[in-house]
């Protein structure tokens, strides 16, 4: 989880090896069970009324979607320990942000992959409008980003740390 190139995907090895795991299942075993339930489905008749086809085909899709979207995390990752202490906004780094105008209105989250949060941790992209203007920054500093309405919003970095898992 150090950074270097914005299109490598850092990952902690755990996260990497569920993530491999996860692939390995649904490429193998996930799609053999898959396609028997099509045909399963598919020996009941009519295909254009069988809602159990027309789920197993929807089931299908969704988990090729995830199997692209597993190999393409996988095949730009690179495999690394938590970053170290430096108080540089960074990716794998918890970044705690108060809102401008209200030093009480804070926000923490994982600068890096949502792959890599293992709990209910906010995670934002390095490459998001938020993640973007912060990157780099120190505690005491502040940034200003683009929101989705086309607004700015200003923010001062409060606190940051590696991410512990």
């Amino acid at each position: 989880m150090t950074q270097t190139s914005d299109s490598v995907t850092w990952l902690t090895q755990e996260a990497y090896d569920r993530l491999t795991a996860e692939l390995e299942h649904l490429s193998g075993p996930g799609r053999t069970e898959l396609a028997a339930k099509i045909e399963e489905a598919r020996q009941e008749g009519d295909l254009k009324e069988n809602a159990g086809y027309h789920a197993a085909k929807e089931e299908q899709g969704k988990q090729e979607l995830r199997i692209r979207q597993l190999r393409q995390i996988l095949d730009s990752a690179k495999v690394g320990e938590a970053p170290a202490d430096t108080g540089v906004v960074g990716q794998g780094m918890v970044v705690t942000v108060a809102f401008e105008g209200d030093k009480d209105d804070t926000m923490t989250f994982l600068l890096g992959s949502r792959e890599d949060a293992a709990d209910d941790m906010d995670v934002y992209s390095a490459a998001s409008p938020l993640g973007t203007a912060i990157r780099g920054k120190k505690v005491g500093d502040s940034a200003s980003y683009e929101l989705p309405n086309g607004r700015s919003m200003n923010v001062e970095i409060i606190e940051v740390k590696p991410y512990a898992g």
